[in-house]
C-alpha cells in the first residue's frame, strides 16, 4: 500500500501536468487575492483576513482535484494495468486508500504555499500580527475536509472510465452537485419542512460551517461518511471487474 502510495505520488510529480495543475491554483487564487480589484482584493477590502483564499479554494478545487485524480484509475484500465494491480497481494480497499492518500496529499501539498498569503497579511496587519488565526487554521481544516470529498469523489470517476477527459468531467459533474446543487434544490421551497434536510445533503452547508473556524462533529462526520460512501462505491466498480 505504502509502495503505491509513493508510486503516485511520482507519477504526478514527475510530469509537467502536476506543476501546471499546481502552479494554476496558486495564480488563480493570488490574482483574485492581490491583483484583481473587486471584493476579493485583501488590499481593496482593507480587512486582515483571507477569507478570499477558502471562498475561491472549493471552486478552483472542483477542477484541481479531478486534474489529480482523472488518471490513477482511468490510466490502469487503458494500459491494462488494472488487472495487475487487483493480482497484487492487497485488498481492493487498500489500492482505494493508497491512491485516495495520495490524491489528498498532493492537495496538501498545493496548499502549503498558500501559507505564504497568511503570513503575508499578518506583516501587512495594523498591528502586525492582527490577524484571526483560529479562524484561519479552522479554515484550512475544513479545506481538507472538503478536499477529502473532493479526493473520494474524483477516484470513484476516474474507477468508471477508461477515458480522462471523461472522468475529469464526471467528477467536476459530481463535486459541483454535491457542493451547490442541494443547496439551489432546496432554495426553492418546494418540500417544505425537508427543505433544510435537502439543503443540509450538501457540501456547501457543512464546508461553510467549518470555514467560519468552527470545527462541528456534525460537519466533521458528514464529510467522512461522504468520502466513505465513494471510496466504497469506488471498491464496488473494481470488485465488478471480477464478477
Amino acid at each position: 500500500m505504502i509502495s503505491l502510495f509513493i508510486k503516485e505520488i511520482r507519477s504526478f510529480l514527475s510530469s509537467l501536468i502536476g506543476y501546471v495543475v499546481i502552479g494554476v491554483f496558486l495564480i488563480l487564487v493570488g490574482l483574485f487575492m492581490w491583483i484583481f480589484p473587486g471584493e476579493f482584493n485583501i488590499l481593496d477590502s482593507g480587512f486582515s483576513n483571507i477569507d478570499t483564499l477558502f471562498i475561491m479554494a472549493p471552486w478552483v478545487f472542483m477542477f484541481l482535484i479531478p486534474a489529480i485524480t482523472m488518471r490513477m484509475f482511468s490510466e490502469e484500465r487503458r494500459t491494462g494495468t488494472i488487472e495487475m494491480l487487483l493480482t497484487k497481494p492487497i485488498s481492493d480497499l487498500q489500492i482505494i486508500l493508497a491512491k485516495f492518500l495520495a490524491g489528498l496529499s498532493l492537495v496538501v501539498i498545493a496548499l502549503i504555499p498558500t501559507l505564504v498569503y497568511y503570513f503575508s497579511v499578518s506583516a501587512l496587519g495594523s498591528p502586525v500580527g492582527n490577524i484571526d488565526s483560529g479562524a484561519v487554521w479552522g479554515s484550512y481544516i475544513g479545506l481538507l475536509f472538503l478536499a477529502s470529498a473532493y479526493t473520494s469523489i474524483g477516484i470513484f470517476a476516474s474507477s468508471l472510465s477508461s477515458n480522462q477527459i471523461v472522468a475529469f468531467l464526471l467528477a467536476v459533474f459530481l463535486c459541483f452537485f454535491l457542493f451547490i446543487g442541494f443547496e439551489s434544490i432546496g432554495s426553492f421551497n418546494l418540500f417544505g419542512t425537508l427543505d433544510d434536510l435537502i439543503i443540509n445533503l450538501g457540501i456547501n452547508e457543512h464546508y461553510v460551517a467549518m470555514s467560519r473556524g468552527l470545527i462541528d462533529t456534525r460537519d466533521v462526520l458528514y464529510f467522512f461518511i461522504l468520502s466513505l460512501i465513494f471510496i466504497l462505491f469506488t471498491r464496488t466498480v473494481l470488485q465488478s471487474r471480477r464478477w
